[in-house]
């Protein structure tokens, strides 16, 4: 049995300058580790099934349903993504659209979602005066005009915050106190307190709640059951987790989730024609 590839074997976005190109993957068939990488396009990444991590611009990014996550082109970037992952790419050529000049998670419609879809099922050299063109420009037109939402993490290029950051990744559970993570970083409880604060514009406590979050996000995403992940984020009681994601999301992970599939149900059933 051959061993997956790399998802970026897969597909070349820049072998191509239509304005947007789009292509579906499914991590059954890749590993699910996606290296850095870099290329001339933008990349918006929509998770159809499972859930995907990304690192790029010095920030952990979560791609929830119903939101993407805008990468500008140039903008190096890797990710992972849960075994049972399928996902929709759109790759958007540098000036085609007024889309942000910097990483950030965007809310895509359902209706965006679909023409996504349907363009994925083009070939990347589609004409440039037929229906696929037209489909891409009105996927580029409404794109412009979604909002922001704020799914990510900052991490900072610090060598102790990012040393910080990979830890608590592998070990989400670790209630280690601000002083106890001084210690282990050489710094006083106040210097960190200031460099975090600096790096990345939150406290600690709410620093690590946010990472609490990505991460569940992520594994409710996959299927997780709320028990299992809370007990992987140190929760002392399910209530306890629950209390934060609504705090958080204003709902709790099962509103969230049914309001999700509400809106996948409710999308179109097909892109705009002719």
């Amino acid at each position: 049995m051959p061993l997956p590839r790399s998802a970026v074997s897969a597909f070349d976005p820049d072998l191509t300058d239509r304005p947007a190109v789009a292509r579906q993957l499914n991590f059954a068939d890749h590993e699910a580790e996606v290296p850095m990488h870099t290329h001339r396009k933008g990349q918006l990444i929509l998770a159809l099934h499972g859930a995907v991590t990304c690192t790029a611009d010095n920030e952990i990014w979560i791609v929830p349903p119903n939101c993407g996550v805008w990468i500008p082109g140039g903008v190096p970037h890797c990710a992972r993504a849960t075994a049972n992952a399928r996902l929709n790419y759109l790759f958007v050529e540098p000036g085609a659209a007024g889309l942000p000049a910097d990483c950030c998670t965007l809310s895509v419609s359902p209706l965006i979602r679909e023409m996504v879809d349907r363009l994925a099922r083009e070939p990347a050299d589609y004409p440039s005066d037929g229906h696929a063109a037209r489909l891409a420009r009105v996927a580029l037109d409404e794109l412009v005009e979604m909002p922001r939402e704020r799914f990510n993490l900052p991490i900072s290029s610090n060598p102790k915050i990012r040393a910080m950051a990979d830890a608590l990744t592998l070990a989400p559970s670790d209630r280690s106190t601000s002083a106890e993570w001084a210690k282990r970083v050489a710094m006083s409880e106040r210097s960190l307190a200031r460099l975090m604060i600096r790096e990345t514009g939150l406290t600690f406590g709410r620093w690590r709640q946010q990472l609490h979050l990505v991460i569940a996000l992520r594994e409710l995403a996959s299927g997780a059951a709320v028990q299992d992940v809370a007990a992987e984020l140190g929760y002392d009681s399910v209530n306890a987790f629950i209390t934060m994601f609504k705090k958080a999301l204003g709902s709790t992970p099962a509103q969230y989730f049914a309001q999700r599939r509400a809106e996948k149900r409710s999308s179109p059933k097909h892109a705009p024609d002719d």
